[in-house]
């Protein structure tokens, strides 16, 4: 009599029926791939107690990240860095970095143990297939999404859910304070319009700090200058200079074209300019002699001296801020005021 083939049926054991989807996948994998290695069950698997401290555990980590993300913010406000004081940066330093680093390794260490802890790992086999957009490919992969929720309990476990969630949230506050920071603390309107030039105030060479004489600045000639005592500003030196640094020239007084409201700001044919560029705050420093240009060597914007600095070519939006000059008792050049409108890039808002 025939022998009857062996059956390639799963055999019933003592276990319990498991509607699970995942164990359902592993069940057929193993029919269709019966080389397979059985699975290795963990002990989160085994024992529902083990699972709820495991995700207890996740949760935690979760919630360290936010608290290392706020520790980051605060310390940032907290221990300000203060110019010339290293204790004043070794505290930011440390704080906000270690507060940061709880922060990213609190949601990686979590999110690696929710993935060997809770969610289902089953080994398949699955083999390549056109990728087609038929309806049944978009059904497939809906049901694809749906069973991937399952397994790994994003929507049943809320605990988890939630702190992961607000980890995610809290992880890119650091980077919003210490980002904004970068910004003006101050209306840049009233920053930018404010600097160290006042009535009075001399011209002076850069970087000797030497004052300088109307006689001294020939026709052709281009001066880069500052106000004068502005080097015994050790506290602000840089951010005043910035703002203040001036371009001055001599042009004939026959090509200097001005309105009738600027004639006085210019001397025998002086004439003082901001050195920032209006673009994007560049440093101006290329003077063309014999066409009266000055160019800003960053984005190639081109300013025409003899025509109150207007632009004539490139991105910048406006002229240079001009600086009304004269000149005092003695012949030095100086500041009639401060200049009239805010120096610098313009996307600044300006004052109407």
């Amino acid at each position: 009599m025939a022998q009857k083939p062996p059956s390639t049926d799963i055999v019933a054991s003592d276990q319990p029926e498991d509607n699970d989807p995942g164990t359902a996948i592993l069940r057929s994998n193993a029919v269709q791939n019966p080389g397979l290695e059985p699975e290795h069950q963990r002990i989160t698997d085994l024992d529902p107690k083990e699972e709820k401290k495991a995700e207890r555990r996740i949760s935690l980590f979760f919630t360290l990240s936010i608290a290392g993300s706020l520790i980051a913010a605060v310390s940032y406000v907290v221990f300000p860095i203060i110019p010339g004081d290293m204790q004043s940066v070794r505290l930011n330093n440390m704080f906000v970095g270690l507060g940061a680093a709880i922060g990213l390794l609190g949601v990686g260490i979590g999110a690696v143990n929710w993935a060997k802890s809770l969610m289902h790992g089953h080994e398949l086999v699955e083999e390549r297939h056109p990728t087609r957009g038929d309806e049944e490919t978009r059904q497939t992969a809906v049901e694809m999404f749906s069973q991937a929720n399952k397994e790994s309990g994003f929507t049943r476990r809320s605990l988890v859910r939630n702190t992961l969630l607000g980890a995610l949230i809290a992880t890119p506050v650091p980077a919003v304070v210490l980002f904004r920071d970068l910004a003006p603390a101050k209306d840049p309107v009233k920053l930018m319009k404010q600097t160290l030039w006042a009535e009075g105030v001399r011209l002076a060479q850069d970087p000797s700090g030497i004052p300088i004489k109307a006689s001294e600045v020939t026709i052709g000639s281009a001066f880069h200058v500052v106000p004068e005592g502005l080097m015994e500003l050790e506290k602000h030196r840089l951010e005043e200079k910035a703002k203040a640094a001036v371009l001055l020239m001599r042009l004939p007084e026959d090509e200097l074209n001005e309105r009738p409201e600027r004639a006085s700001w210019s001397y025998q044919g002086i004439v003082a300019y901001s050195k920032i560029c209006t673009h994007v705050g560049c440093p101006v420093a290329l003077y063309e002699q014999q066409t009266h240009h000055l160019l800003c060597p960053c984005h190639q914007s081109e300013f025409d001296v003899a025509n109150e600095c207007e632009v004539i070519f490139g991105p910048a939006a406006r002229p240079l801020p001009q600086l009304p000059i004269t000149i005092d008792a003695e012949g030095y050049l100086v500041a009639q005021s401060d200049f009239t409108e805010p120096v610098g890039p313009s996307f600044w808002e300006r004052e109407k």
